[in-house]
């Protein structure tokens, strides 16, 4: 318990250094003219950071001397978190992947299965509230296994389906279970992360999503289309590597973050003082964070229909469209998936030098840039656009990790980015099945007298909108970069030591105590 403190302490001063932390980091929301007026005037002002920071933070452009900083510890959490969400995404897109023979094998449309991912999504909000609410009382770890281990059985539970209604109630429940992952991986991840490091952590946590698409590609056609039971297969896989991966966090401890929560209770017990009720401080936090948390629905559902819409149909529109087999599908979404998890990474450094905003707003410019190219050139030059766009994509998705935790309340991060980043995804759940449906409205007519659907101009319509919408919500947006979310509660154990008296000899009694406890 000694060394936490330590390790506290020590991470307090740093973040100090190398950030200066406002006095206030978030209030209440002030609708008067005055303070309406400075922020729209604060949107340009702030946007791009001043010659004097990029001077005297030019260090921040190296990532080593920040990974450098992250314990073995936390490197082990951070792998815990990113393969949790990697393989959330893995099963997401098992189905994705295998559309055209879950219909032929279920005797429906393809418009039909594109259903069942528009209730996946549907209902990942529900186990966001679920799991969110019991990662914030009682810590990420055990509400983190439960979540992963249920993930398991479902996995085992879908490659036993045999009509669309087992299938439809597999994914249903699946949603749920899904949907309780990212909140409690990025809090896990992120919560002891060093603030040199948050950027590429940042990335690399929401790169998983990325990796467990292209994870999904490579099984796809490494087991589905060669074994007799296809996509079953992939969920007999699938269900061993979550079992092994929730076997990995049970071992784990708790965050640091998690322990000084309960030190800081320990210590108002210690001097008489009851803590408000879990439910209690969270109606409060709503009352304040209210505006911001409409804001970070608003931003995930756009951020989620620029993935949904540029994804979960593309392996179709190669296949179906384009004519691609199986072998050149499987190539061109690998290097798609390859530019995701490149420019997350990169993205979501240069985003602690750069800024979260202006970040985002590169890379919806940039992305847009590539839309004619990805929808249609129909030679090579389609995998270099597949490539950048999905470059610009995922990098712009590698800032959100940590964009979403520093706007967070920080006494209830689990909840909030899991509840907000879901929300988002409930908004556009039904990306892909707008797609299919506004694909049929365009027919193409082939020489051999077929009719194939136009996804490539759909496709490049709606991601056009979605990148100009997210360019819009990034720039009227607020920003908290650098700004660690611990501040808000640090600050309030420091006035709860002044303010009650507590003493150094009373704190070190709550320490042990503490430390008794978690030995038993």
């Amino acid at each position: 318990m000694s060394q936490l403190i330590r390790d506290i302490e020590s991470q307090k001063i740093e973040e100090e250094e190398i950030f200066p932390v406002p006095e206030h980091v978030m209030g209440a929301p002030s609708f008067t003219k005055k303070s309406i007026v400075n922020y729209c005037k604060t949107r340009f002002t702030e946007l791009f950071p001043t010659k004097e920071y990029m001077s005297a933070n030019r260090d921040l452009l190296n990532p080593i001397p920040g990974l450098r900083e992250i314990s073995g510890k936390q490197w082990l959490f951070i792998l815990c978190a990113f393969w949790g969400w990697t393989w959330d995404a893995f099963d997401f897109f098992t189905i994705s992947l295998n559309v055209d023979v879950l219909a032929k094998e279920l005797h429906k449309s393809v418009t039909d299965i594109t259903w069942a991912i528009t209730l996946v999504l549907m209902l990942r909000t529900a186990g966001a509230f679920i799991f969110g609410f019991f990662g914030d009382k009682y810590g990420t770890k055990w509400p983190f296994v439960v979540n992963l281990a249920l993930m398991c059985a479902i996995q085992v539970g879908c490659s036993f389906i045999k009509t669309f209604k087992q299938f439809l109630g597999v994914r249903a429940m699946f949603g749920v279970i899904m949907g309780g992952i990212y909140g409690n991986a990025a809090a896990l991840a992120l919560d002891d992360c060093p603030p040199r490091a948050k950027g590429f952590i940042s990335g690399l946590l929401q790169q998983g999503y990325a990796f467990g698409y292209l994870l999904a590609v490579i099984f796809t056609r490494a087991l589905a289309d060669t074994q007799s039971h296809q996509w079953r297969a992939m969920y007999w896989f699938a269900a061993c590597v979550s079992a092994i991966i929730t076997v990995s966090r049970a071992l784990l401890p708790e965050t640091n973050a998690f322990k000084e929560k309960k030190l800081r209770e320990a210590m108002q017990r210690e001097s008489g003082i009851i803590p408000d009720p879990f439910l209690t401080k969270a109606g409060k936090a709503i009352k304040v964070y209210w505006l911001m948390i409409i804001y970070m629905v608003l931003l995930m559902a756009g951020f989620n229909f620029m993935s949904h819409s540029s994804q979960d149909l593309y392996p179709t529109f190669l296949t179906k469209q384009l004519g691609f087999s199986h072998n050149r599908s499987t190539v061109t979404n690998c290097l798609a998936n390859i530019g995701a998890l490149i420019g997350g990474l990169i993205v979501g450094h240069f985003s602690n030098f750069l800024g979260r905003r202006l970040s985002i707003m590169i890379c919806c410019i940039g992305g847009g840039a590539m839309i004619y190219p990805w929808a249609y050139v129909r030679n090579n030059g389609i995998d270099a656009a597949v490539f950048f766009l999905q470059f610009f994509v995922q990098g712009a998705f590698g800032v959100i990790p940590a964009h979403l935790s520093e706007l967070a309340h920080p006494e209830f991060k689990s909840f909030i980015v899991g509840v907000a980043y879901q929300l988002g995804n409930l908004a556009s759940s039904a990306s892909s099945t707008i797609e299919s449906q506004l694909g049929e409205k365009f027919p193409i007519h082939k020489p051999d007298g077929t009719i194939i659907h136009n996804y490539g101009k759909v496709m490049a319509i709606f991601v056009g909108a979605v990148f100009i919408y997210n360019l819009f919500v990034a720039f009227i947006g607020p920003e908290h970069r650098n700004i660690h979310a611990d501040v808000a509660r640090r600050d309030n154990v420091d006035k709860f030591m002044v303010d009650s008296k507590f003493t150094m000899e009373k704190y070190e009694e709550a320490q042990q105590k503490l430390s008794d406890d978690e030995s038993k």
